[in-house]
């Protein structure tokens, strides 16, 4: 990590710390320590164990797609490129420090620059396809909740579906109409002109027509590996499925009872959609707030809640930042040839 990104990254980290304490203003500090003591750990360790199968699972799917061009990438390269995505993920506007911070680190194994982007892209793919899929589901099941809760929030759920329907929809132009999809991009992107230096948006072009001809090379061999696709799309529906249950075991070791299990998997997908908008970082703020208002019908004491909050984010922001640092420091291992 650079001197910025470690800026940012206590920058975060206490806009996390100021968070909480607002959070806190109408708090009783009794109560919380109360259920802070009370709190059944047994639960907590599962909702813990949740986030490392979420990481977990998608160095699996890393090791897959991997298998079929470097049988020798190692588990623990495999396994260190999900927390190095969170952490960079946690630190920049949109998540979009993840992806280029998973390249360097498969440089560092010394995979092929070419090789390691492409296994980015299809894991990218898989990972787009099955939020669109839970989210449809999700929206199925938890959309007229959320309407009654909160309009201004259901705008933000059909926004964020909207963003990454149209990434998918996008994807899947490439794939099965190239020729038309780029000619459409080249068009879409000359007003661009206006507004930048000649010379940039030349190599704007350049890299998004090399990202456009990379990927639909990579589809051919998708639409090949039907098998080990479908593989890591089952894999990968598995991850985000651990992922949307810790608030489930959350709400469980606070002692919430009786709760629909299928309706806390629904909003925590949505809440999953909204943070993606927010350009901040993590989407702090957004992440908060969001949580607050839609599990505010499952847990009627405001310091239950609160701390609720505080500990999902603990598990499913900070988490995986604090894992990351520890994977920047892993020595990673040397594919050969």
């Amino acid at each position: 990590m650079n001197r910025r990104n470690w800026l940012v990254l206590i920058a975060m980290l206490l806009v996390g710390v100021g968070i909480i304490a607002y959070s806190l203003r109408t708090v009783n500090l009794h109560l919380l320590m109360n259920q802070i003591n009370t709190l059944n750990w047994g639960w907590m360790l599962v909702a813990v164990l949740c986030i490392c199968l979420y990481l977990g699972l998608e160095g699996v799917v890393v090791k897959i797609f991997m298998n079929e061009r470097h049988r020798d990438f190692s588990w623990k390269d495999a396994l260190r490129l999900p927390p190095i995505e969170q952490l960079f993920n946690g630190i920049t506007p949109f998540s979009t420090g993840g992806q280029p911070a998973q390249l360097v680190a498969m440089l560092q194994s010394g995979v092929d620059g070419g090789r390691a982007s492409s296994v980015l892209l299809m894991k990218f793919v898989v990972f787009q396809a099955m939020i669109v899929i839970n989210f449809l589901t999700s929206l199925l099941i938890g959309f007229r909740f959320i309407a009654a809760r909160l309009h201004a929030l259901s705008l933000l759920v059909i926004l964020g579906f909207l963003i990454h329907l149209s990434v998918i929809v996008g994807l899947l132009l490439v794939m099965y109409w190239y020729n038309f999809t780029k000619k459409a991009m080249n068009i879409l992107i000359r007003p661009v002109a206006i507004f930048v230096k000649p010379e940039r948006y030349e190599k704007m072009k350049t890299r998004l027509n090399e990202m456009v001809d990379s990927f639909y090379q990579e589809s051919l061999k998708m639409k090949k590996q039907y098998k080990m696709m479908g593989k890591v799309c089952v894999v990968t529906l598995f991850q985000l499925l651990f992922y949307y249950l810790i608030p489930y075991f959350i709400l469980l070791a606070l002692g919430v009872h009786h709760l629909n299990i299928v309706m806390v998997v629904s909003l925590h997908v949505l809440i999953f959609m909204i943070i993606s908008l927010f350009p901040i970082p993590g989407g702090a703020g957004g992440a908060e707030y969001s949580f607050s208002v839609l599990f505010a019908s499952f847990v009627h004491s405001n310091t239950k809640l609160v701390l609720a909050m505080i500990l999902w984010r603990l598990i499913t922001y900070y988490f995986g930042m604090i894992a990351g640092m520890v994977a920047l420091v892993v020595k990673p291992d040397k594919v050969h040839g």
